[in-house]
């Protein structure tokens, strides 16, 4: 291990990973490093192109679209991993079912009697005013009121040692795909290591999620199809890997149909009556008769045939909802209101400027704080629409940021900057 650590280096008051400044090496890394270590320098280069001839020839892929129209990389894999002990993993656990909950009864409150806004525990603005509140879907009642059957958390662990959530993914979330790719590689590139590890497998994460999605189909032998926006999607690759994992025909919109509020898969031998949809395509583009009516992604007539009950889409059209990180704020309060516990995993500090009190805090202290768009589809300033650092802004740019916050405080949030671990990765030096 001394071979691959020598020259490692530590950030001043910055939480790293593998190496304790006091103590050096973490137990959890020791018996990786030492099987890394045993093998020659040659031997891990050549298990490293292996890994990226897997890649290559499994099509893994990220597309990303640039001028040139040609978007699609490989995926990008370093053959490090992150190791998480079991007594970590299982806080971690019990945190993400307690803010999976959370967000679940959330969304459903809020599609439904809305009693989160009545009694005064959510602005009416924060919500009415989010692009991602979609008013055809209120009231609709669904089975095991099971908005949300998959979603995805933003997890970093920041110089205190504690893990805190950045956001939340409850629109159509995507990185399962990619992590069990990576773990079918790692498991063929370092097979002993793997295996000496003991590494929770992933593969009753996907059987659980497969049965959820069966139990809540409205059918007793239910057809469940994975839509896709396409082989253009930057993450089309996971949509094919997964369709294929789990055993759900991968469809795009156009192979849908909906007659007499029942969805349809085309098919050689006819329709074939769709009993739930496990989406990958943002809720707005889902149905251009009710939604966005410029969308060539979705199906026309799906809000109204899961009104009438007869299908179930996952994650429920809607459920982006719970995206906005400005909720953030609100999420320790609601998980005590709700079920009259502690937030395991605490957020982020956020402040939404909609609030005259959070907004002055953030005027005040806004070259310590990073200020973010309350929805994300829409931008700050001018043709700007991610997150901006007041401190390193020129003053020109920072005097329009403030005047704006002062005019428009509901369009920001402002969260407080956590120093984020490091963790080692590999550099493959010929």
């Amino acid at each position: 291990a001394v071979a691959l650590t020598g020259s490692y280096g530590l950030i001043p008051g910055v939480f790293d990973e593998m190496m304790d400044p006091a103590t050096g090496i973490r137990p959890l890394w020791q018996g990786f490093l030492d099987g890394l270590s045993a093998l020659p320098a040659a031997e891990i280069r050549r298990r490293w192109d292996t890994a990226q001839r897997l890649i290559r020839e499994n099509g893994t892929t990220y597309n990303v679209y640039d001028e040139s129209g040609d978007g699609t990389h490989p995926w990008r894999m370093d053959p490090i991993p992150a190791l998480i002990g079991a007594d970590e993993w299982r806080h971690i656990e019990a945190g993400l079912i307690q803010r999976t909950r959370l967000l679940n009864a959330v969304v459903s409150d809020l599609y439904g009697p809305q009693s989160l806004l009545t009694e005064g525990r959510l602005p009416p603005s924060l919500i009415l005013g989010n692009p991602n509140f979609l008013r055809a879907m209120h009231g609709i009642g669904l089975p095991t009121n099971g908005w949300l059957n998959f979603i995805a958390v933003d997890l970093a662990r920041a110089s205190d040692n504690n893990w805190w959530v950045l956001s939340d993914r409850t629109q159509a979330p995507s990185g399962a795909g990619y992590a069990l790719e990576n773990r079918v590689v790692m498991g063929r590139t370092l097979p002993d290591i793997f295996r000496n590890a003991q590494v929770q497998r992933l593969a009753g994460f996907f059987q659980t999620l497969s049965d959820n999605l069966v139990a809540q189909a409205p059918a007793e032998d239910p057809l469940i199809v994975l839509l896709t926006p396409g082989p253009h999607n930057e993450t089309y690759f996971e949509h094919a890997f997964l369709a294929r994992y789990l055993g759900f025909p991968l469809v795009e919109g156009e192979d849908l149909t909906v007659r007499d509020n029942k969805v349809f898969l085309k098919t050689l031998h006819g329709l074939r009556q769709v009993h739930l949809i496990f989406r990958r395509v943002d809720s707005e583009y889902c149905d251009p008769l009710e939604l966005r009516t410029d969308s060539l992604l979705g199906v026309a007539g799906l809000v109204a045939a899961a009104r009438a009950g007869n299908v179930v889409v996952a994650n429920a059209l809607g459920s982006g909802l719970v995206e906005c990180e400005a909720l953030m704020s609100f999420m320790p309060g609601l998980c005590k209101h709700l079920f009259g516990e502690d937030l395991l995993l605490p957020s982020a500090a956020t402040w939404w400027c909609g609030q005259e009190r959070e907004r002055d805090y953030v005027l005040e202290n806004i070259d310590r704080l990073v200020i973010r768009p309350t929805f994300s589809s829409r931008s700050i300033i001018t043709n700007h629409s991610g997150a901006m650092l007041p401190a390193q802004m020129t003053p020109e740019d920072r005097d329009r940021l403030i005047a704006r916050i002062q005019r428009r405080g509901y369009e920001y949030m402002g969260q407080e900057i956590l120093p984020l671990s490091t963790t080692p990765s590999w550099r493959n030096e010929t």
